[in-house]
C-alpha cells in the first residue's frame, strides 16, 4: 500500500521514539554506532537544572555522542564561510571565517536535545554569542524573532529573548575538533533549550525581524516553538 513520504517520517520518528523508550538501543547512523544509555538516563531524569526543571525532558533518552541528522549539506570550506547578521538591525554587517573567530569567544557545556528522542549530555562548543552579534549589529526594537538562515535556503525560528540568551552561540568546535560538516561544519547555530532542529546547521545568516517567520520544518508541522520540557513536538 502506498504510504505518503511525510507520513512515513512521522511514523518512522514514532516508532524510534516508542524503541528509545523501551530499553537500550543502538543506533547505527552516519558510520557510527550511537548507544542509548539506561544508566545515564535514569541519573539525567533525576536531575534537576539550576532553573528547577529536570535535567531530561519528558519522552527522551540519553545517546552516547551527537548523532548527525542529515539535510542538505552545505560548503564545509572555511575560507568560503560567511555569516550575515542583518534586518531589523542599524549597522548590519558580514563576517568570514577568519573575523568570526576574532570576535569574543566563548566555551560552554550544556546538554541537547532532539525531537526524535535522544539527548546528548555534556556536550562541549566553543562560538560567538548571538547577543554579542546583536549588540555589535544593534537591534532594532522592532525586532522580536530571529530567523537562522542556512544552506540551501534552510530557516529556523526564534524568539528573540531567547535568541538572546547566554548559552546561545554561533559555534564553530565539537569538543576540542573543528565542528565537522555532518553536524553542520564549518558554523552552527547552537540553541540548547529548544529541540535540536532549532540549531540550524551550516549557518549562513542571522536575521533579526519584527513579525514571526515560521521556517523550514515548523511550515511541515513541527512545533513553532519547540520547548522539549512541554513536549512541543509537532503542531
Amino acid at each position: 500500500m502506498y504510504e505518503h513520504p511525510k507520513i512515513a517520517a512521522h511514523l518512522q520518528r514514532r516508532q524510534f521514539i516508542r524503541e528509545a523508550l523501551s530499553g537500550t538501543l543502538i543506533v547505527a547512523l552516519g558510520g557510527g554506532l550511537y548507544a542509548l544509555s539506561d544508566d545515564l538516563t535514569r541519573e539525567a531524569r533525576a536531575a534537576e537544572r539550576k532553573d528547577g526543571r529536570p535535567r531530561l525532558p519528558p519522552g527522551q533518552r540519553v545517546l552516547s555522542a551527537l548523532r548527525p541528522m542529515g539535510g542538505a549539506e552545505g560548503d564545509p570550506r572555511r575560507s568560503q564561510f560567511r555569516l550575515r547578521v542583518h534586518g531589523e538591525v542599524e549597522r548590519p554587517f558580514e563576517v568570514d571565517f577568519r573575523e568570526l573567530l576574532a570576535l569574543p569567544q566563548t566555551s560552554q557545556t550544556c546538554d541537547v536535545h532532539c525531537v526524535t528522542g535522544w539527548s546528548v549530555l555534556d556536550a562541549q562548543f566553543n562560538g560567538v554569542q548571538v547577543r554579542a552579534l546583536a549588540e555589535k549589529a544593534k537591534v532594532k526594537r522592532e525586532a522580536r524573532h530571529v530567523v537562522f538562515e542556512a544552506a540551501h535556503g534552510y530557516t529556523a525560528n526564534v524568539r528573540l529573548a531567547e535568541a538572546l540568551a547566554p548559552n546561545v552561540l554561533v559555534t564553530h568546535a565539537l569538543g576540542a575538533e573543528p565542528l565537522r560538516r555532518t553536524h553542520g561544519g564549518p558554523v552552527r547555530a547552537l540553541v540548547p533549550d529548544l529541540y535540536f532542529w532549532k540549531s540550524a546547521k551550516w549557518l549562513t545568516g542571522i536575521r533579526f525581524v519584527a513579525k514571526d517567520e515560521p521556517g523550514y520544518w515548523e511550515t511541515r508541522g513541527y512545533h513553532n516553538h519547540a520547548d522539549p520540557w512541554k513536549e512541543e513536538r509537532y503542531a
